[in-house]
């Protein structure tokens, strides 16, 4: 890769997702990476402040490098001497491969001489196949490794290859790593909580989400005390929601036949509030329960199966719930509230909250009030952060 082991720049962080024009790829680095160089459109090389390195490439479709995801796999692992295995999978109908990087490289040179030291690293690599083209189709390679001795850095390795997005379509399904190393398995039937809506699930969504929570909450806990803890707190939202989106998908459907949707593009106004109380409802019925040894957070398919969780896992599952219903829907924290709502594009009486130019209709998911209800005690908007998704 053009940019390996090369020199390093300083320029700024990406805020937000790096979204291609060219390739349609999407990826959401955690928030501690730097960009360094690249080309902007093919190749990029990214480093972390804990000693993170990421660096992804495109291989177009007619490339030497894109004449087989299996043959990139090998000639990677041969170019670095590699000694980690590669693992073939499918991702989303697309062939992948995840590669365990184990290699060294000649340490720094000192007054023009080698000091005929090696330094050692690890990490992880993914290669996957993108969308189709006339001409073939486009392989995406990305290696993130770092010091071997820093076991500190597996969990940045693993977030940052998980946050690829290869094609527009799997912006809202679980990412390559997730996916890996927890399948879904064969589809089961669940009850949603408190209703008697039959539904079906992944046999492993449950394990597979609450892992991903986890780990995000563990990369969430390197910025919280940055300047930067904001970005990082939205692309912890922005990981849960892409994971669990379909997910939830046939759990969405049933709620929406039980509650009457007009199926189509979505319902009128006056049906879209209707549903989004329904929805509000259920998630205002369950119990209430924090783990403040961990990641405070209940994965979205426990809480709809078993009528858990704390406020932003409330406010998330019941805005996954309106966008599968084609309602725009979103969410907002507060970290001096300690609170989170939901939030919902509709006209209608009740507060409002100013985000990225809309005035969101405010839904409380623990007190059982009406949508557009809010305690006056948390009623501050300047002490509120929108996550939309």
């Amino acid at each position: 890769m053009a940019a390996l082991l090369g020199a390093l720049l300083s320029i700024p962080v990406f805020a937000e997702p790096l979204v291609s024009p060219t390739w349609g790829f999407r990826l959401d680095l955690p928030e501690e990476y730097q960009y360094l160089s690249g080309d902007g459109k093919d190749k990029f090389s990214f480093r972390s402040t804990e000693g993170a390195n990421f660096e992804m490439v495109v291989y177009p479709p007619g490339s030497q490098q894109a004449q087989s995801l299996e043959a990139l796999a090998q000639d990677t692992q041969k170019r670095l001497n590699n000694k980690g295995e590669i693992s073939f999978f499918t991702y989303q109908d697309k062939k992948a491969a995840l590669i365990e990087l184990d290699f060294s490289i000649p340490a720094a040179q000192t007054g023009g001489r080698n000091t005929g030291k090696n330094t050692p690293l690890k990490g992880w690599g993914l290669c996957v196949e993108m969308d189709a083209r006339a001409n073939g189709v486009p392989i995406l390679l990305a290696l993130a490794y770092g010091d071997a001795g820093n076991a500190a850095l597996e969990i940045l390795h693993l977030s940052a290859l998980d946050s690829i997005a290869p094609t527009n379509a799997d912006r809202r399904v679980p990412g390559p790593v997730t996916d890996f190393s927890y399948p879904r398995g064969n589809l089961v039937q669940v009850s949603l909580a408190g209703l008697g809506v039959k539904a079906q699930v992944g046999e492993f969504d449950e394990e597979g989400a609450q892992y991903l929570v986890d780990r995000e909450f563990e990369v969430l806990q390197l910025s919280a005390s940055t300047p930067r803890w904001k970005q990082a707190w939205t692309r912890f939202y922005r990981a849960i929601y892409r994971d669990s989106f379909s997910r939830l998908g046939e759990a969405a459907f049933a709620l929406e036949r039980y509650w009457d949707v007009p199926a189509g593009t979505g319902p009128s106004e006056a049906e879209a509030l209707v549903t989004a109380g329904k929805a509000l409802a259920w998630v205002q019925s369950f119990n209430y329960e924090r783990n403040l040894l961990g990641s405070d957070f209940i994965n979205l398919i426990s809480a709809a199966v078993q009528g858990r969780g704390d406020c932003d896992s409330r406010a998330m599952l019941w805005a996954i719930i309106m966008e599968q219903a084609n309602i725009p829907a979103a969410i907002m924290v507060s970290a001096d509230y300690g609170h989170a709502m939901g939030l919902i594009d509709l006209a209608g009486p009740g507060a409002r909250f100013d985000w990225e130019g809309k005035r969101w209709l405010v839904a409380e998911t623990t007190a059982k009030v009406s949508l557009g209800l809010i305690g006056q005690n948390v009623s501050d908007p300047a002490h509120w952060l929108g996550v939309v998704f």
